[in-house]
């Protein structure tokens, strides 16, 4: 596949009882990342696939959101918009990591392209 899935996120309002819960059905560790104001971002890796993410942030529903890598994020943002998606987030950076954008295809579902940096 050219474009795999390459990050996996979940947002939670219990960031606690979301990595007990993920530690113990798949084994996965965590790590925390302060993000200064933005909270915490915990990170797992598992042994295969890609890793992921989770946080938790006021007022955001809980959902898992998928990230496809892409070789350029401005033109796969473009290229999205014109095949009649809409753009929720980005081209934003994320600093020393690369970039992403958050869109919702035209059947309604909710998907992410990242850049590498």
């Amino acid at each position: 596949m050219s474009n795999p899935f390459v990050h996996l996120e979940l947002s939670t309002p219990d960031t606690a009882k979301a990595k007990a819960f993920y530690s113990n059905l798949f084994g996965w560790e965590f790590t925390d990342n302060d993000m200064g104001p933005s909270g915490v971002y915990s990170t797992f890796k598992p042994s295969s696939g890609p890793g992921g993410g989770l946080f938790s942030a006021p007022g955001m529903p809980t959902f898992w959101l998928a990230y496809v890598g892409v070789e350029d994020i401005d033109a796969s943002t473009e290229k999205a918009t014109s095949l009649g998606a809409t753009i929720l987030r980005g081209p934003m950076e994320i600093p020393t990591i690369g970039s992403f954008s958050i869109i919702t295809d035209p059947t309604g579902a909710t998907i992410a392209l990242f850049q590498p940096k």
